[in-house]
């Protein structure tokens, strides 16, 4: 039984990212052995200047094109199938991303302006959920990041999102602020 081979044909008929756990499992081996076999894996991509990668994403691995031929791929299919996000809505992504959870009412606080068509469009893309309600008078939603945002843009886990600048940081503490 070759166990790398196998792990490669997981991932490739895989969609999305395959967590260590589900290999382990259906492999029948220790979740430290599969990383152990991923790892050889993605050295071997890397070492032979393959035109595939494994990528450790959204908690999983995934099975994607080689970053550096991303020039010719783009060429080809001059991204057709990458939704396009508006600046509000990016905006509102990033406020989410770095705050969650967020209710609505915090979102257009920071952002000045009427979010519920943005949340509507971001939720529909399933991008941002529901996560829960604040414990206040009213229950207003709390809204967070989704697993397809990590995979939207390529992020492992909220931890791999670039720090803040401390100019940001301080507009939304003042905003916090503002708004208690």
């Amino acid at each position: 039984m070759n166990i790398k081979s196998i792990i490669e044909s997981l991932l490739f008929v895989n969609d999305n990212p395959v967590s260590t756990r589900d290999l382990a499992e259906v492999l029948n081996l220790e979740k430290k052995e599969v990383e152990e076999k991923v790892k050889e894996l993605q050295e071997d991509y890397k070492r032979n200047e393959r035109g595939m990668s494994i990528i450790s994403v959204a908690g999983g691995y995934q099975m994607c094109s080689n970053p550096a031929n991303e020039e010719w791929i783009k060429k080809m299919y001059r991204q057709k199938n990458k939704q396009r996000l508006s600046s509000a809505a990016l905006e509102c992504l990033a406020i989410i991303a770095y705050k969650q959870p967020i209710t609505k009412m915090e979102i257009e606080a920071i952002r000045g302006v009427n979010v519920d068509g943005v949340m509507r469009n971001l939720t529909k893309a399933g991008l941002i959920k529901i996560t829960g309600k604040k414990d206040v008078l009213g229950r207003p939603f709390l809204y967070g990041t989704t697993r397809k945002f990590l995979e939207y843009f390529g992020l492992n886990s909220l931890k791999d999102l670039p720090q803040l600048e401390e100019e940001a940081v301080d507009v939304f503490k003042e905003t916090q602020e503002e708004n208690r």
